[in-house]
C-alpha cells in the first residue's frame, strides 16, 4: 500500500504536468491568430540641444537633446487572451560621434519614451467572479455618495494612443557629451507583447524573435540643431530636415 506521503506527491507530479501541458498549448494558440492591423506613426514636433547636467546625478554638464513629438498608434490587435501587459516605447536613432566610430557602430539607439498598457480584466477573473457572485455590501452613506458622484467617462479601447506634443521622458545624451548637429536622426515606435505564459512578442524590425506582424512606425529624417545659445543656434543654423 501507498503511503499519504506518496499518494500526495503522485497527485502533484500530475497536477504540475497537465498545468504545463495547457500552459504550453495556451502559448501556442496564439500563432493561429497573428496581429496584422497594427499601425503606429511618429512624427517630429520640436528638438532642441542644451549644456548642463540631464540627470540630477550628472558629475559634469555635457549635451542632451530635448525632443516633442505626435504619436498615433492602434495596437488593440495585440491584445488577446494570452496577454497580461503591453510594453511601448520610441527610439530614437542617431549617428555615430565621429565618421571614425561610424565605421564600427554606425548609429546609435536611445529609448526616449515608454509606457505601460494593462490588459483590460477578464469577466472570468477572479476580481470580476467574486463582484458577480459575492459583491461587497455598501453602506448607506456610501450608496448616497456614489449617487451625487458624476459617472466617469468611457475610457478608450486599451492600446490606442493619440499623443499631442508629447515630452520625451528620458533626455538623449553621448558619451562623448556631444550631441549637438548629429545628422540622420530617425524617431521610430517600438512595442513588446509579454504574455501570461510563453515568449516575448516583438515589434517587427527590432531583429528579435518572435516578432509580430504590422508596421512600426518611423519619423522622416532629421537633424539635431547647434547647441541653444550658441552662434549657429542664434543664425539658425541646423534644422530639421
Amino acid at each position: 500500500m501507498h503511503s499519504a506521503v506518496n499518494r500526495a506527491q503522485s497527485v502533484f507530479s500530475f497536477f504540475t504536468t497537465v498545468a504545463f501541458v495547457l500552459a504550453g498549448l495556451t502559448s501556442l494558440t496564439v500563432l493561429l491568430y497573428p496581429a496584422h492591423d497594427v499601425t503606429s506613426s511618429v512624427q517630429l514636433k520640436n528638438v532642441q540641444v542644451l549644456k548642463g547636467r540631464p540627470m540630477y546625478y550628472s558629475t559634469k554638464k555635457e549635451d542632451y537633446a530635448q525632443i516633442k513629438f505626435d504619436l498615433d498608434a492602434d495596437l488593440t490587435p495585440l491584445f488577446n487572451w494570452n496577454t497580461k501587459q503591453l510594453f511601448v516605447y520610441v527610439i530614437a536613432s542617431y549617428s555615430s560621434a565621429s565618421p571614425k566610430d561610424r565605421e564600427t557602430v554606425p548609429y546609435t539607439e536611445s529609448i526616449i519614451w515608454d509606457t505601460i498598457i494593462p490588459a483590460p480584466e477578464s469577466a472570468y477573473s477572479l476580481t470580476a467572479l467574486r463582484e458577480q457572485y459575492w459583491p461587497a455590501k455598501s453602506t448607506k452613506r456610501s450608496t448616497t455618495k456614489k449617487s451625487n458622484t458624476k459617472k466617469p467617462k468611457k475610457a478608450d479601447e486599451p492600446g490606442v494612443l493619440r499623443l499631442r506634443n508629447q515630452r520625451a521622458k528620458y533626455q538623449i545624451t553621448d558619451i562623448t557629451g556631444k550631441m549637438a548637429e548629429r545628422e540622420n536622426v530617425t524617431l521610430t515606435v517600438g512595442w513588446n507583447v509579454q504574455p501570461w505564459v510563453g515568449a516575448l512578442w516583438w515589434s517587427p524590425g527590432t531583429g528579435a524573435v518572435p516578432h509580430t506582424a504590422g508596421g512600426a512606425g518611423r519619423s522622416e529624417a532629421f537633424d539635431f540643431p547647434a547647441l541653444k545659445g550658441s552662434t549657429k543656434a542664434a543664425t539658425g543654423g541646423s534644422q530639421k530636415a
